[in-house]
């Protein structure tokens, strides 16, 4: 039996699909939508800077037509959600519901906000970072703006595409339209706020602290497993493996550790085994019972 057992852990408390979870995952559709709103009305709007999405196109059919935002978007996020429900399911489109009519509530509800800089670098970057703020929180909320992104998944569903892929094309179709009808530096400020965009949705959901893994591949294993145990202070998996060109059985150690500690396992590593095989690569999020960068986690030690 483990020693951590008898511990509870938060899902005890709080069930990934109880009251309180729901509630906070509203909570958090509510606030990324707000923030993603007043990004929205202080930076992209008052530039003309369409960085992709069904906002993108609302701001196009704004210059084009001074239609309100909020009504495109609107407009827009109706017929997509009803297709997303039809051909992605009912799940999809619960999930995506809130975000899809609270957005261009927002939109319309700071229309009238004063915008605080006309300069379009700025507004690209300031505007991308809240936009990327605000959708990492309703990711996070297990929620959906609808949009594009729905039509995107759509298009992967039935074309066998990658999202990703399917996404960058939905982007990119509005951006090269708003180099058309705006044009073209605006287009290249819509770019660096996608960019920023994304970076920054990566910032909220995965967070700051990048940890590290690293795999070693070595003849003293037992050496460097109680070195890592005892004086790095941190525990390891031995994975079975098993030589290409050998063909001879190896274990190879796996172990996650801060980025102040990469220098210490590489010294460690080195002064036991100078020879050793070692893969250092970024892990972004590191998810499991007893692992905390502050303390030991002896798990499959």
């Amino acid at each position: 039996m483990s020693p951590n057992s008898n511990k509870r852990r938060p899902t005890d408390y709080f069930p990934i699909d109880g009251p309180f979870r729901h509630t906070l995952d509203t909570l958090m559709i509510l606030t990324g939508s707000f923030i993603t709103a007043m990004a929205f009305n202080l930076f992209l709007v008052p530039s003309g800077i369409a960085s992709g999405g069904v906002s993108g196109l609302s701001i196009i059919a704004k210059s084009l037509f001074n239609i309100e935002p909020a009504y495109t978007q609107w407009a827009l996020n109706i017929p997509l959600f009803t297709l997303g429900y039809l051909l992605l399911g009912r799940n999809y489109a619960l999930r995506s519901l809130l975000g899809t009519v609270v957005l261009p509530l927002f939109v319309f509800l700071s229309r009238d906000w004063i915008a605080p800089t006309t300069d379009p670098l700025l507004a690209s970057l300031y505007g991308g970072i809240g936009v990327g703020l605000g959708l990492g929180l309703v990711f996070r909320g297990r929620g959906s703006t609808g949009g594009l992104a729905t039509l995107a998944q759509i298009i992967q569903k039935y074309s066998g595409l990658s999202l990703s892929l399917c996404v960058v094309l939905m982007d990119g179709l509005v951006i090269v339209l708003a180099g058309i009808v705006l044009s073209p530096e605006r287009a290249l400020y819509a770019l660096i706020g996608l960019y920023i965009t994304g970076k920054f949705i990566d910032v909220v959901e995965l967070g700051f602290n990048y940890t590290k893994v690293a795999y070693i591949i070595a003849d003293k294993t037992d050496e460097i497993t109680n070195g890592i145990l005892h004086h790095l202070d941190r525990g390891l998996t031995k994975l079975s493996a098993q030589g290409g060109y050998t063909g001879d059985d190896r274990t190879v150690l796996m172990v996650v550790v801060g980025q102040s500690e990469v220098t210490r396992l590489k010294t460690l590593v080195q002064s036991i085994e100078p020879t050793a095989f070692v893969i250092i690569s970024n892990a972004h999020e590191v998810l499991g019972e007893g692992f905390s960068l502050g303390r030991r986690n002896k798990q499959n030690k």
